[in-house]
């Protein structure tokens, strides 16, 4: 049995954690809020530090240093932050979903996050290129989509 279904996130090893990142990339867009409902709205700019092609934090390490905003996902809040993805590996955990067909842990290919078409890579914008007053027009809902399960 594999770790993943046999401990809860809580008792994971930071290796085990850390391994359930499919390396997507869609928690390091940016959200916007809406000022008057609330909403949360995912858009396709990223965070500064994600690399757009690899889909990976250029600094993980220093991230939450860089990024002030950088939230990091642990086992006691990954249940609670309403903005991650459905398609995530911790959320669906935490839900009781187990993880998808696509992950790279079931498939044992990293390029099925792409092929699934979960990844974002190469359709985003880095934060710092877009100006004030643009973030609107970068609002999108692809990131909320996941694919059928088993295709």
């Amino acid at each position: 049995m594999a770790f993943w279904d046999e401990k809860p996130l809580s008792e994971m090893s930071q290796t085990e954690w850390e391994s359930l990142c499919d390396g997507c990339g869609r928690c390091c867009l940016v959200k916007l809020e809406d000022d008057d409902s609330g909403e949360i709205i995912t858009s396709d700019v990223r965070c500064q530090l994600l690399d757009g092609d690899t889909c990976r934090c250029t600094d993980y390490p220093n991230r939450q240093k860089k990024v002030p905003d950088c939230i990091k996902l642990t086992p006691e809040n990954v249940a609670t932050i309403k903005w991650i993805p459905t398609t995530c590996a911790y959320r669906r955990l935490a839900e009781g979903r187990g993880l998808a067909w696509w992950h790279p842990l079931i498939s044992g290919d990293p390029e099925t996050v792409v092929a699934a078409g979960v990844s974002v890579r190469g359709r985003t914008f880095d934060e710092r290129e877009i100006k004030p007053g643009e973030w609107e027009e970068h609002a999108v809902d692809w990131p909320e989509w996941e694919p059928p399960e088993g295709i």
